[in-house]
């Protein structure tokens, strides 16, 4: 159990990295109330991020470190495909969320289940309408317990 929630938290770290840096770019695209719900979830994934980087530290592993930059899935040239990003960011989140509550136990899986609802009311917010079951990866097309990133989920899809 403790290798397969260290994977899973590790990709889960990785994912709100990306998410980290992706709202850089929603944030210096969007204004108004846009940009205030960007600045609001770049802090809440930056402290998601600082958690779990302690999480995996606690499971015995070192932390994943972010990239210097990540590929954007599509261009990001104006506010409506700031939005589009927005929420393709959160259903990454979401998918590594998913893995870390298949993967964990206790507090653990109550901490990732919480993260889970927050990314996926964050995207129904960004896109106006909600997915079922978000964050599974039978959803995504995708196997396994470790996600991508949400930004390399992006690409891979070939959202555009």
């Amino acid at each position: 159990m403790t290798a397969q929630a260290l994977t899973a938290a590790q990709a889960a770290l990785a994912a709100e990295h990306a998410a980290v840096y992706g709202y850089g770019v929603v944030g210096a695209r969007t204004s108004g109330s846009s940009r205030s719900e960007a600045t609001s979830a770049y802090h809440a994934h930056r402290a998601r991020r600082d958690a779990l980087a302690r999480a995996v530290r606690d499971l015995g592993g070192v932390p994943v470190v972010a990239d210097a930059a990540y590929a954007l899935p599509f261009a990001v040239h104006d506010g409506a495909a700031a939005l589009r990003l927005a929420a393709v960011l959160e259903d990454g989140v979401a998918g590594a969320c998913a893995d870390l509550v298949r993967a964990t136990e206790g507090t653990d899986r109550r901490d990732a289940a919480l993260a889970l609802r927050e990314a996926a009311v964050r995207a129904a917010r960004w896109r106006g309408s909600g997915v079922a079951f978000p964050g599974l990866a039978e959803r995504a097309g995708r196997a396994g317990t470790a996600s991508p990133s949400p930004l390399e989920a992006a690409g891979a899809a070939g959202t555009h």
